[in-house]
């Protein structure tokens, strides 16, 4: 289920935990969405600024809470 807040706006469901810089990264690329996320590879998400180990730890553990992956391009 996709939320909406009262801007009719998507909110973000990435991990609450993830610092700033990744979440800029990300807001950079335009995702704020996991399954936007699960379409990039681990290699083209590590390539962004900003995103680190820690940081693509805890995408991978939220995109599999989700039953999400990584593409495998």
């Amino acid at each position: 289920m996709v939320e909406v807040n009262s801007n009719n706006i998507q909110e973000s469901d990435l991990p609450i935990g993830l610092a700033k810089p990744a979440l800029r990264a990300l807001a950079n690329r335009g995702l704020s969405r996991l399954e936007q996320v699960a379409k990039l590879s681990e290699k083209e998400l590590k390539e962004l600024h900003g995103i680190g180990p820690n940081a693509i730890k805890q995408i991978r553990l939220a995109l599999d809470v989700k039953g999400l992956t990584f593409s495998d391009k």
